[in-house]
Parts: C-alpha cells; sequence; structure tokens
C-alpha cells in the first residue's frame, strides 16, 4: 500500500505539470540532521545523521513537487556496561514546495515552503540482555521553511529546517535540517 502510494506520487510528479508553461526537472542531494523526540521510557539514540536523495520539477516560479528517499547511518547508544542499543530509519515521500523568488537577489535566491508525506522505517536492535529487535513503518506529514541559493541556470544549493509528526509509541516527532546541492535540467 505504502510503495502504492509512493508511485502514485512519482506518476503524479510526472504529470502535474503536462500543461505547464516552463517545467524544470531536477534532481538533488543532502545531508540530513535529525532530531528524534524520544520517550523517555525507550532507550535509544535522539540524533542521526543521514543522506537523502531526490527528484522534482519545478513549475512555473512558484511551485513544485519533490520526492525523496532519505538513509540515516546506524547510530549507538551505550545504556549500561553490557546493553546498548543501535538504531536507523530509512524514509521515503512526496512534497509540494512553494517557491518565492526574491526579485532585489536578481532571481538568484528563493524562500522556500514544504508540505508532504512520508514513510519512516525505524529499526532499532537491543544487545546486553535480550529484548529483541523493534522494526516498525509509520506514516509521518512534513512541513518544512528554507532557502536556495542558485548558482547559476543549472546549480544551486538549499538548506531546509523541516518537522515531521509520526506519531508513534515510541517516536512522537522529527526536528530536521538539511542542506545540499540540486541540478536542474
Amino acid at each position: 500500500m505504502k510503495k502504492t502510494l509512493l508511485l502514485a506520487g512519482v506518476a503524479c510528479l510526472f504529470s502535474f505539470g503536462a500543461n505547464a508553461e516552463e517545467i524544470k526537472p531536477y534532481v538533488g542531494l543532502d545531508y540530513v540532521y535529525s532530531h528524534a523526540n524520544v520517550k523517555k521510557d525507550y532507550d535509544f539514540k535522539k540524533n542521526y545523521n543521514s543522506g537523502a536523495i531526490n527528484a522534482g520539477m519545478k513549475v512555473g516560479d512558484y511551485m513544485g513537487l519533490e520526492a525523496f528517499f532519505q538513509q540515516s547511518m546506524e547510530e549507538k547508544k551505550d545504556i549500561s556496561a553490557t546493553q546498548n542499543t543501535k538504531s536507523k530509519f530509512h524514509a521515503y515521500g512526496i512534497d509540494l514546495y512553494g517557491y518565492m523568488p526574491v526579485p532585489e537577489c536578481n532571481e538568484k535566491f528563493d524562500l522556500l515552503g514544504s508540505i508532504g508525506i512520508a514513510n519512516y522505517n525505524m529499526e532499532t536492535k537491543f544487545n546486553g540482555v535480550e529484548r529483541g529487535k523493534i522494526d516498525k513503518d509509520r506514516m509521518g506529514y512534513r512541513v518544512g521553511l528554507g532557502a536556495q541559493y542558485n548558482f547559476d541556470e543549472h546549480w544551486g544549493a538549499r538548506i531546509m529546517g523541516r518537522y515531521t509528526y509520526l506519531g508513534a509509541k515510541a517516536l512522537k516527532d522529527l526536528k530536521e535540517v538539511t542542506a545540499g546541492i540540486r541540478y536542474t535540467f
């Protein structure tokens, strides 16, 4: 079901601007720092470093649609001398972007806003005392604000702050900061 949702979103990505006057497809690569709002009863890492790849299209000057995949590094937290946890996550989804060009900057600088939906898969392994493994999928709703500087018609750099609500039993939400580059075709 969730993969079907992603594929439908990607199909919309390409059909969305079929009648638009100016469509600019792009690809990007981001570094993502995530802070997880973890309930006190759960012993796993709260901060994650991730990489993300994305593909999207800007339609006209003010709107865009982007699909992404994000993979965190495995983070370890020592609970005691004999216990530790290892946790990681990956996510994929789609975001709708609004662009606000800043005319004083010769059309090189855009303010950004985004809203989207994503599937997060969180995996935690417990060592020491045998408590097993947790592997959960959870849909999340995302909003973000940021800015993009366009070096020329092809290359740009973007920074975003994003809030994701997951509402899971152990993990309520994520606060993320992303920084990356974009290549527009």
